[in-house]
């Protein structure tokens, strides 16, 4: 009898559990694309409950069989000393258990029987809806008819499709569109299956100033030869920038910040671009990207922000919740980052893996661009019209969206990064041990020495030339034998190399990179070659494709006229001399004037630690591109006598240019704060607002411009700067607002895209945006912080 009762409960688990497995892998309802799969469930486990309720029933019945038996002999008499009679007292107790789940099975039975009757009916139901869908015609929904065309043609391209329920019919096509996309109105029978609102964002955190960077160094990850640079280079100023995040923390006087969740993804390393750059690392490739992004990293981390850090695809795709497939369907989830810093590569890569949600999201992303995006290259409507089109613009974003790394232009946001700031004692160690004549050449690559021999041959008659150019088995042939190479220096050691150096020399490339900035901390003169005329897209084939155009006529940007326009312009004499190296002469005596010339350590603070943490900062806390644009003025101006707004804009006491009226109304949520601008008409002189010491371009001039232009602003700015207008036009141009004085006329500004300070046309004097800014940090106003 106990052998039976353990079987019999066994038995009774054993089934208890296949039943439960039955239920629980199965949940009905969940999707009207899971009722037949559903439906067979069902149906399997009412055959469990019924062979489980025969099963019992069995069970029972050889059970009352013992319990005659027992009372008919006297089995275990002889026993009782070695089994007591009460071991077997709880059989009753257990048969009537027995008894009782034998009815709560079939009870159990009778209800999955009636469920399944009706998601029988259910499922006809939804069947027959399914296959009776039309597709609406709503005026609110314009695009649904042309999406289910191409539904039915393209549905199978992608298993995102798939994932998301679409099955092949005209009800999948309809629920896909309107539920996951947005093309087509909701179905009214599908309003009971409607996801419920999410839930309102959880209260900020605030962003507090972090005092390690050991953290940072562990999601910066491993594997490949850049990060590895990028974590030395981390370690190495390490002191300096937990020291400038302590000044900077006193200097907000505990302002509230919020913290942001960012991911960081450095498109250029990941496989699917080709990693061009690891590789190169040990072998004397460039650095200054990923000098850029270390720095960038460090100061995210150090502000307070919670960073996310990736170098593959995989981890994008896993971070952003893209669903599986190619990459045609929206995210599935709500992006989980308030901002992301990539690269072009990288924006190729969200674009190809977010369907449209990257059209929804764009607004949130910062983009690493080393030479910047002029307006005219990022409108891809502009730029297909007018032949500005390349392979890295078109993207239509907020022009300071692009972060460089130099101020090339107003229109975009100049990110930077750092060079090591001496202390005093430095400093003084410096100015003793150097040397007088030595110098060290800018390149690490070979073919940077080739067809310079005659500049080497100058150079080599008063200085001693040393050169840092890899080389792997022999000294390379385009390196002259009276120079001294070092091979491929580690940071550090080149570092020490420029503080004996008299001179630092470029040769015409690379383009403005970190190196002349480092030498000049460490108290060499750059001498750099004058390109006569500027390098540019139109010229130059480094720079062809670039969505910049940098030409020597464009009134605001930084135009490439020497290798590093940056020193030139910024910096200039005596720590930067620009030459024609074309003119020997001028080059000779070049070099003996620098030879005399004493020369003190001198960084910018824009490129310490402290004047990055301060600019990213501001960045964060106060760009925000997310926000729903105001609407624009009218078409067109009908007639010079039209009544205008309130100017916001006064003349200056000069009478040169306009400012903001005292009496003006402001924004507070505007940043700049518009009390900072005033406008300009262009001089003669193109480089119109960087030319001018004391006034610098609107870092943010594309949001700034449509301030300084009301409706009709021609006829405010008219009088004041003494321009009749005959007549006004108004449409999408990168060179507007601006007049044409021969012909007393007037143009006004379409798109707000295209508001910009690059660009020149000798037919138009432009009116241009300037501001005043913090002492060392260009990209700041007084009031921007």
């Amino acid at each position: 009898r106990i052998f039976v009762l353990g079987i019999g409960f066994f038995t009774l688990c054993f089934l208890m559990t296949s039943l439960g497995g039955q239920f629980s892998a199965k949940r009905l309802g969940d999707s009207p694309f899971t009722i037949r799969t559903e439906v067979m469930g069902a149906l399997e486990s009412r055959g469990v409950l019924r062979r489980m309720s025969d099963m019992l029933e069995l069970l029972m019945k050889r059970m009352d069989i013992l319990a005659r038996l027992e009372n008919g002999t006297d089995f275990h008499k002889g026993d009782e000393a070695r089994f007591p009679l009460d071991r077997f007292q709880p059989a009753a107790g257990l048969m009537e258990r027995i008894q009782a789940i034998a009815q709560n099975v079939s009870d159990i039975a009778i209800k999955v029987d009636q469920i399944l009757r009706n998601s029988l009916m259910n499922a006809k139901m939804g069947e027959g809806r399914r296959d009776q869908c039309e597709v609406p015609r709503d005026p609110k929904y314009p695009d649904c008819a042309g999406k289910v065309e191409w539904m039915r043609a393209r549905w199978t391209s992608d298993p995102c499709y798939a994932f998301f329920g679409v099955d092949g019919t005209e009800c999948s096509f309809l629920i896909y569109l309107s539920e996951v996309e947005w093309f087509c109105p909701p179905l009214p029978w599908r309003n009971q299956t409607a996801a419920a609102p999410s839930p309102p964002p959880l209260p900020r955190t605030q962003a507090a100033f972090r005092s390690d960077l050991a953290r940072l160094l562990e999601l910066v990850g491993t594997g490949k030869e850049s990060l590895s640079f990028m974590k030395k280079r981390i370690r190495h100023l390490a002191q300096q920038w937990l020291r400038a995040a302590r000044h900077l923390e006193q200097k907000l006087k505990g302002r509230q910040r919020d913290q942001k969740h960012i991911l960081v993804h450095i498109g250029f390393l990941t496989e699917e671009s080709g990693d061009v750059f690891s590789p190169r690392v040990l072998k004397g490739g460039p650095l200054g990207e990923m000098v850029q992004w270390a720095d960038i990293l460090a100061a995210l981390f150090l502000l307070g922000h919670s960073l996310k850090v990736t170098v593959s695809l995989k981890e994008l795709q896993s971070n952003l919740g893209v669903p599986p497939g190619r990459g045609n369907c929206p995210l599935t989830n709500p992006l989980p980052f308030d901002l992301i810093y990539t690269d072009y590569h990288g924006l190729q890569q969200m674009k190809q893996h977010m369907g449209l949600s990257f059209k929804k999201y764009r607004c949130r992303v910062r983009v690493i661009d080393t030479f910047g995006t002029e307006p005219a290259y990022n409108h891809e409507e502009y730029a297909t019209l007018r032949g500005f089109r390349t392979n890295w613009g078109y993207w239509n974003l907020h022009p300071s969206q692009f972060m460089t790394m130099f101020p090339h232009t107003p229109d975009n946001s100049f990110m930077g990064f750092v060079s090591e700031e001496l202390n005093q004692t430095e400093r003084q160690l410096i100015k003793s041990s150097k040397v007088g004549s030595m110098a060290v050449v800018y390149g690490k690559e070979a073919s940077i020495w080739k067809g310079k021999e005659k500049f080497l041959a100058i150079l080599n008659k008063y200085m001693e030339i040393h050169g840092t150019v890899y080389y792997e088995t022999q000294r390379p042939p385009e390196v002259p034998a009276f120079v001294k190479n070092h091979g491929l220096l580690p940071q550090h050691e080149f570092q020490q190399l420029l503080r004996k150096a008299k001179l630092f020399i470029g040769f015409g490339f690379p383009y403005e990179g970190p190196a002349p900035l480092e030498a000049i901390a460490n108290g060499c003169v750059f001498l750099q070659a004058r390109f006569d005329p500027p390098h540019s897209s139109l010229n130059h084939e480094f720079f062809r494709g670039k969505p910049t155009s940098r030409e020597a006529t464009s009134p605001a940007a930084l135009q490439v006229s020497s290798q590093h326009p940056y020193a030139e312009d910024f910096i200039g004499k005596p720590h930067v001399w620009t030459v024609d190296y074309n003119n020997s002469e001028e080059f000779e005596a070049a070099i003996k004037t620098i030879m005399r010339t004493q020369v003190d350590p001198y960084l910018p603070y824009e490129y310490t630690c402290e004047g990055m943490l301060e600019r990213i900062h501001a960045y964060i806390q106060h760009q925000d591109f997310c926000t729903t644009p105001s609407p624009s003025p009218p078409a067109k101006a009908q007639s010079p006598a039209m009544q205008s707004p309130p100017s916001p804009l006064a003349l200056s006491p000069n009478a040169t240019h306009l400012v903001w009226s005292p009496s003006a109304r402001r924004d507070p949520r505007a940043w700049p704060p518009a009390c900072n601008g005033s406008c300009k008409q262009q001089r003669p002189d193109p480089r119109l607002c960087t030319g001018d010491r004391h006034w610098k371009p609107f870092s943010e001039a594309p949001s700034t411009l449509p301030a300084l232009e009301p409706t009709p602003p021609t006829f405010i700015f008219a009088p004041r700067l003494s321009i009749t207008c005959d007549s006004t036009e108004y449409e999408m141009n990168h060179l507007y607002p601006a007049v044409a004085e021969n012909v007393h006329e007037c143009y006004l500004q379409k798109e707000p895209l295209l508001f910009s300070c690059a660009g020149h046309n000798t037919k138009y004097r432009r009116l241009c945006p300037c501001r005043d800014y913090r002492q060392g940090q260009v990209a700041l106003c007084r009031d921007c912080l």
